[in-house]
């Protein structure tokens, strides 16, 4: 009896601690967000989960925490860096001060329309610079295309001589500072919830974003001409952290790495729809549009080009730079 006993515990033992080695090896990675939940990037990462359930059988899931639950972009950033946290979506500018080819896709009017975007930073030139930032501790999955940003004040933008004088917000960033200053504007550093404030009472003549951020603020009550200078494409990015990636057998590493892929078209559709419907809202809400066809783009480009020297200072940079420039 007492025998049989003990093969019985030893059975229950084995069979825990099989069920615990099963369980252990599920995962349910952490990834930051500081958008709503049904943003666009929200949900990409969210049907990347979905995709990487289904590769795994289960095992891997990834569980979102939106609305900077965990903190803003930088702080996020710093706790992927040290492996608190799995990853995190952010925009690619968080990263110009520590991974140097992620300032490539910020240059002014490097870009000239959206398909060119789409072409070179969801090819091998975006992969390119995705895979720059594990130097910095971060294995970049993929972009997101988070629309061109555009002028938007009281009056039209439609030549660099229009911009002279005015003081224009900016994100704190040294590029955002140099690009605005080329086109003879007095850049404003300043956090974006007080925009609305400083274009009503006149502290601000103008400020820069996309569309769907130009509604979703009311800043078209402000500054109701959106001029489409479309000077800027900086894409989102998503990173995981390289201290817990490296933990990772290679087969659950090329499974993450595909579900991300995966997820690009189902947010370049997200995204779409969310551009086209923040358009007709501020159309409908008073705003006059400036079409990209009536701005003297040739003109914008002359003068922004010194900034395209001052950040692209290496032969790498200066070749990626050529590599997007040269894509047809």
């Amino acid at each position: 009896m007492k025998t049989s006993n003990r093969n019985l515990l030893s059975l229950i033992a084995t069979a825990v601690l099989s069920l615990a080695a099963v369980h252990a090896q599920a995962r349910d990675f952490r990834s930051a967000e500081v958008h709503a939940k049904d943003f666009p990037t929200n949900m990409a990462v969210k049907y990347m989960s979905d995709q990487l359930s289904a590769a795994t059988g289960g095992k891997d899931k990834i569980k979102i925490f939106a609305d900077s639950s965990l903190g803003s972009e930088k702080d996020t950033v710093e706790q992927v860096k040290i492996g608190a946290l799995d990853m995190v979506r952010v925009s690619s500018a968080s990263f110009h001060g520590i991974v140097p080819d992620s300032v490539i896709p910020s240059l002014p009017f490097l870009f000239r329309d959206i398909d060119h975007f789409r072409k070179t930073m969801y090819g091998p030139t975006g992969d390119k610079i995705l895979a720059s930032f594990e130097k910095a501790g971060f294995i970049g999955l993929c972009m997101y295309e988070s629309g061109a940003r555009s002028v938007y004040a009281k009056k039209p933008i439609k030549t660099v001589a229009d911009m002279k004088g005015l003081k224009l917000r900016v994100q704190p960033s040294d590029l955002m500072v140099s690009l605005v200053s080329a086109m003879g504007a007095s850049p404003a550093p300043m956090p974006f919830a007080e925009v609305y404030t400083g274009l009503k009472t006149g502290l601000l003549d103008a400020a820069e974003n996309n569309y769907p951020s130009y509604e979703e603020t009311k800043h078209y009550e402000a500054a109701p001409v959106y001029s489409e200078t479309m000077h800027v494409m900086t894409p989102e990015v998503l990173v995981f952290s390289k201290k817990i990636w490296d933990t990772l057998p290679k087969e659950e590493q090329a499974a993450i790495r595909k579900a991300a892929k995966e997820s690009v078209p189902y947010y370049v559709k997200l995204w779409e729809q969310r551009e086209t419907d923040a358009k007709a809202a501020v159309v409908k809400g008073g705003a006059k549009i400036v079409a990209a066809a009536d701005i003297d783009r040739k003109g914008f480009v002359e003068v922004e080009k010194p900034v395209w020297d001052k950040f692209a200072t290496t032969p790498e940079l200066k070749a990626l730079v050529q590599d997007i420039v040269n894509a047809k």
